[in-house]
């Protein structure tokens, strides 16, 4: 998976978001047995505060629950694919690499192109909704992250 204008919503800070997602996911996919714990962990890391980031641009817009329900099912799907990698299989990790991508696709050219469109015909105010993040510490509202899940996290999840 590359990223193509194809995937390009016209909001910088989701654009930006999946242009990232789609990096992480190029390490993944090519990420040895050994690097494959450290890929999968920036993966869902990264993914984790972007989902949060739109959950949160959501809930302030009343936008529908569905698509905040499809965040916490892909999630749930790959801590599960985490914790079965800390037990020693590899298999559903693979699988994971093989499904993102039509995944990813969908949910961005359907899900957030809805939120995207719904976003701006609210006037949906990002930088001053991102401020306000900054200012409070919860979030960098989009901004490039280096964050990882630890293993204990994942495992519990």
């Amino acid at each position: 998976m590359n990223w193509s204008d194809s995937l390009a919503l016209g909001v910088e800070r989701m654009d930006a978001d999946h242009r990232e997602l789609v990096e992480l996911y190029q390490a993944l996919a090519a990420a040895s047995p050994a690097e494959l714990p450290e890929a999968l962990d920036r993966f869902i890391g990264r993914a984790t505060t972007h989902f949060d980031i739109e959950n949160r641009w959501m809930e302030r817009v009343d936008f529908p629950g569905c698509h905040k329900a499809e965040h916490d099912r892909v999630l749930a799907v790959m801590h599960e694919v985490r914790k079965r990698v800390d037990d020693g299989d590899a298999f559903f990790a693979r699988r994971l690499v093989e499904e993102l991508p039509a995944w990813l696709e969908h949910h961005v050219g359907s899900m957030d192109a809805a939120l995207a469109f719904h976003l701006e015909q609210v006037g949906f105010d990002f930088e001053r909704e991102c401020a306000t993040r900054e200012a409070s510490a919860t979030t960098t509202c989009g901004a490039q992250s280096d964050l990882t899940v630890s293993s204990e996290t994942s495992a519990s999840a």
